[in-house]
């Protein structure tokens, strides 16, 4: 199976006015994660609906914004195609967001914090997902896990550039922005084991809501570069609140982007997991090494 490139996706004339509405509603994510103003966050929310419901008959009429995209899960019995709404896709999205605001993001490793993030989290994966299926029954939410097939040469040497990348830049984020006191001391075996589980989990959910919920639910209107900056707003606000913060962002955005960008290429859910949870190795080890100096130095250069 070939993998899905901007060549060879089908073409989705696009429809610039519906920016307006999809751009509020990923919009409400930093009044969520970053300032912190739920109310705001709600509102964005509400108008960015409002807009998208105000400006489907243009759209519509236009028939761009709702241009087909892919038929409906072949794999369904009795699945009918339909075409690509913009208030509905939004609604996906926005009530994913919502999920995840009902929590705060701060990271913990004591028990009720690790049954709060696996609810809602996966809640904000899991009702999406559900509502496409069995209620809008468009199927728009997929989770292709080996997409193109075998992985190429780029893509093996990419992950070895991945693990460099990271142990180069990341030491030297966490210590010396001190942003690595954003996490939980982990002085024990036992915290250090829930601080494995709890980063390669979180990273694991990332591809599944950010990349393929949000940015697959925004492609369907909007050119890759537009999707993949929209879904980035959502993703880099995320990551701010669970402690990337100074100037992390500058870390965060171009990988949120490279990482919408490595999907579309490859189409493959078990690729992009897989360059996320070598990412996040790393991280694991420079919390470990930050909280715990002299446990694992001459690993780092930092």
């Amino acid at each position: 199976m070939p993998a899905l490139t901007d060549t060879n996706a089908p073409v989705r004339p696009t429809v610039w006015i519906g920016l307006l509405p999809a751009l509020v509603v990923c919009l409400a994510a930093p009044a969520f994660f970053v300032l912190r103003i739920t109310w705001l966050g709600w509102a964005l929310l509400a108008l960015g609906m409002l807009l998208a419901w105000l400006l489907r008959g243009q759209l519509d009429g236009r028939g761009s914004a709702e241009a087909s995209d892919a038929p409906a899960d072949p794999h369904a019995a009795g699945a009918v195609a339909r075409r690509p709404s913009l208030v509905r896709d939004l609604s996906l999205i926005a009530i994913g967001m919502l999920i995840v605001s009902v929590i705060p993001l701060k990271a913990e490793l004591d028990n009720w914090a690790m049954v709060r993030f696996t609810l809602a989290l996966g809640g904000a994966v899991l009702v999406p997902y559900l509502i496409s299926r069995y209620v809008y029954r468009d199927y728009a939410i997929r989770f292709p896990w080996r997409g193109g097939g075998r992985w190429t040469t780029f893509q093996w040497t990419w992950l070895v550039v991945v693990l460099a990348l990271g142990w180069l830049i990341l030491p030297f984020y966490f210590i010396t922005s001190g942003v690595y006191t954003n996490w939980p001391v982990v002085n024990t075996p036992e915290l250090i084991a829930r601080l494995f589980v709890g980063v390669g989990a979180v990273g694991i959910w990332d591809e599944l809501f950010f990349i393929c919920t949000v940015f697959v639910l925004l492609r369907r209107h909007f050119p890759m570069a537009v999707a993949n900056v929209l879904q980035a707003i959502v993703f880099v606000s995320f990551l701010w609140e669970l402690g990337y913060q100074a100037w992390g962002p500058l870390l965060t955005i171009p990988f949120a982007v490279l990482q919408g960008f490595i999907f579309l290429k490859t189409r493959s859910l078990a690729y992009v997991v897989t360059v996320h949870l070598l990412f996040d190795a790393v991280v694991f080890l420079v919390l470990v090494h930050a909280h715990n100096p002299g446990m694992l130095d001459g690993l780092f250069l930092v």
